[in-house]
């Protein structure tokens, strides 16, 4: 079975389980797995394809939730603008911040990230257009898909958006991964050198990449801000969220357009359920299990659970090649 047919049968599954499953706690995780599943497949293309490490991708977050919420809170335009907004001032910051950056090279660049996260954090909180630290309170309007805005019960409807959204990402991620652009992230991930050296404008495309990137994690963050309504920066800038995004890719499988769907699907309930379990006293715990799993993929198998899959349909490959026919 080809690679479309089975994101064709996992994107159904995932459409259906809603709908098998009524209960609003069960939707709502499924909302923030959909959610996560599109941030890592956002962030797969400057890290997986093209290679380069970013921890700062809750800035573009953080970006598109504000755009967003300012759009209704300040003007009354709808939110719907206001995610292609976000993801419009996204993508110039990256391309701005990213083209210096990208002089540096491995664990530099990945530093340099982080700091503009964080600067990126600290200009939100200070900047009074916004209310700073107090946060923004998205006013409630008529309720229906227009204005993003459903009775707060119905998660239903907050669900079947964030599925589109996501499988725009996919359209995206896909259609940029079987590209000639995709080829070039791929040598450019393998050798920086070789990829000069075979004339590809290296720089050029890392900042495609990372323009991409952001624009589709701009609008993600947008829709978390229609769906929970309130933001305040360390809702949506915290290095927490770039963290999360980066495990559940790594665990998932980097450069693979179904890691993130993967880690996501294990990260995501692993959290929302051992705070439901254990409430206060468990904070963190999600973040110790999925730690430890990280590390034990990445010392056993580097590309991820995607990797052990595939290693072993290959062993089973291997063994029915083996296996002498009987007539």
């Amino acid at each position: 079975m080809n690679k479309k047919k089975i994101l064709f049968i996992l994107l159904i599954v995932i459409a259906l389980l809603p709908l098998a499953i009524k209960s609003n706690n069960f939707r709502h995780i499924m909302i923030l797995f959909v959610l996560f599943a599109g941030l890592g497949e956002a962030w797969n293309i400057i890290t997986g394809y093209a290679g380069q490490t970013s921890f700062g991708h809750a800035a573009f977050f953080g970006i598109g939730a504000y755009t967003s919420a300012v759009f209704v809170w300040k003007f009354g335009i709808l939110p719907w603008y206001g995610l292609l907004a976000g993801g419009i001032i996204a993508l110039v910051v990256a391309s701005i911040v990213s083209y210096p950056a990208f002089k540096l090279s491995g664990h530099y660049f990945a530093i340099a990230t982080l700091a503009i996260g964080e600067i990126i954090l600290q200009v939100f909180v200070s900047w009074d257009y916004v209310a700073g630290a107090t946060g923004i309170m998205i006013p409630m309007k008529e309720r229906g898909l227009l204005n993003m805005q459903f009775h707060p019960r119905n998660k239903l409807a907050y669900f079947y958006i964030i599925f589109a959204l996501f499988v725009f990402v996919l359209i995206i991620t896909y259609l940029v991964e079987s590209s000639k652009m995709g080829f070039y992230l791929k040598t450019i991930r393998e050798s920086h050198e070789a990829a000069r050296a075979l004339g590809i404008n290296t720089t050029r495309y890392k900042l495609y990449a990372m323009g991409i990137s952001a624009f589709l994690t701009a609008i993600l963050g947008g829709f978390y801000a229609q769906y929970v309504m309130y933001i305040d920066p360390f809702m949506v800038f915290p290095l927490s969220i770039s963290m999360q995004i980066v495990l559940l890719t790594v665990l998932g499988g980097l450069g693979n357009i179904f890691g993130p769907i993967i880690g996501a699907a294990i990260l995501i309930p692993l959290s929302q359920y051992t705070r439901i379990i254990f409430g206060g006293t468990g904070m963190g715990l999600d973040l110790i299990i999925f730690g430890l799993l990280v590390v034990v993929i990445a010392c056993y198998q580097p590309h991820g659970l995607v990797g052990l899959i595939q290693n072993i349909r290959q062993k089973g490959v291997e063994e029915d090649e083996r296996t002498p026919a009987r007539g």
